[in-house]
């Protein structure tokens, strides 16, 4: 099989070079390109294309969360992982709005790092299990104030009443079905497809469907929320 492209951006010099013979060293990778800034990155990406971006995000100039969307743009469809030192949950949150498909702390394990790319590779999402509760809190803390059940729908009859937000809510949650719900609960523990599979007895393709179905559903566009929603709202 045709090796991983990697692009691994971090201005720390003694760390990145460390890292790119690492992960050298792991016959599923290639590391075709490294950096020290987005700009640097940038032509990287535009002569590489590669398929994973390795993003620290404290980079000197613009900061690496404020980097993705360009990066994207340059290469469509490449996945980007944070990997970074940084515990909080503002740049947390950050990385993942601007698009980012995970985030990892510097203290993460190669073996742990090698499995978390190829994870977001087969489009899932990955966040460090310490992050874990910091976004459920970055979560909640921006979930919009309850509207009123009384609120009219806008631009339309005065007397018609939107659903409130937590009848939405329920009425989007009723529609799991009992194997669905099975599914998002072990999502929520950070469990992978294959893992899933495993433990309910069921083919992998097979739950890569149900969350297909339970995203849609829900509303949502990544296992990420998925886990936080699932949290936030005792589904585990």
């Amino acid at each position: 099989m045709k090796p991983i492209e990697l692009l691994v951006i971090d201005d720390h010099t003694l760390f990145r070079r460390g890292l790119v013979a690492l992960l050298s060293q792991d016959g599923r990778f290639e590391v075709t390109g490294e950096a020290g800034d987005i700009g640097e990155a940038l032509r990287c990406v535009e002569q590489r294309k590669p398929d994973l971006i390795l993003l620290d995000n404290h980079l000197p100039g613009v900061l690496g969360v404020d980097g993705i969307a360009t990066l994207k743009e340059a290469a469509p469809g490449v996945r980007i992982l944070m990997l970074t030192v940084s515990e909080n949950e503002d740049d947390l949150a950050a990385a993942l709005q601007a698009g980012a498909d995970g985030y990892l702390l510097k203290t993460v394990e190669l073996d742990s790092l090698s499995e978390s790319i190829i994870k977001v590779l087969d489009g899932e999402s990955v966040v460090s299990p310490e992050m874990m509760t910091k976004l459920v809190t970055a979560f909640r803390s921006k979930t919009p104030s309850v509207a009123p059940a009384e609120a009219v729908v806008a631009g339309g009859d005065r007397d018609a009443k939107a659903p409130a937000p937590r009848e939405q809510e329920a009425l989007a949650i009723a529609q799991l079905s009992a194997r669905e719900r099975g599914v998002l609960a072990l999502v929520a523990q950070g469990d992978s497809n294959k893992v899933i599979a495993r433990k309910l007895d069921i083919a992998e393709t097979t739950v890569k469907i149900h969350v297909q179905h339970i995203l849609r559903k829900l509303q949502l566009s990544s296992r990420v929320q998925a886990a936080v929603y699932a949290t936030g709202r005792d589904l585990t």
